[in-house]
């Protein structure tokens, strides 16, 4: 017997992927380091975020601005760092898993 306050638990809004599109809907947790101008903007050193398994990096920017808008001011400037491996934003295709880290690197300066 269900209240009338209960939701189901099937259905078109679940999350999740059909067998159909071999998993690519999938969101994965993964984990979002704030280094540096990142880190200010964001008002935060990192946190866990649902994004979805197969991304291109461009896209898991986009992702990223969505929860934290001040960050769109550094968007030419920033590099990702997927798994500790550099990555640049645009097309390429990230295939993310449960936990991987993902750093959000803005330009250093020094002398």
């Amino acid at each position: 017997r269900r209240s009338p306050g209960r939701r189901r638990r099937r259905g078109p809004a679940t999350e999740g992927s059909s067998p159909r599109d071999g998993g690519s809907m999938r969101c994965e947790q993964v984990s979002v380091l704030y280094f540096a101008r990142s880190a200010e903007l964001a008002g935060l050193r990192c946190e866990t975020l649902s994004v979805p398994r197969e991304i291109t990096s461009l896209q898991l920017w986009e992702e990223i601005v969505k929860v934290h808008p001040r960050l769109a001011v550094i968007r030419d400037q920033v590099v990702f760092a997927v798994r500790q491996e550099y990555v640049l934003l645009g097309d390429q295709l990230l295939v993310l898993q449960p936990g991987d880290e993902v750093a959000i690197i803005p330009p250093i300066s020094g002398g």
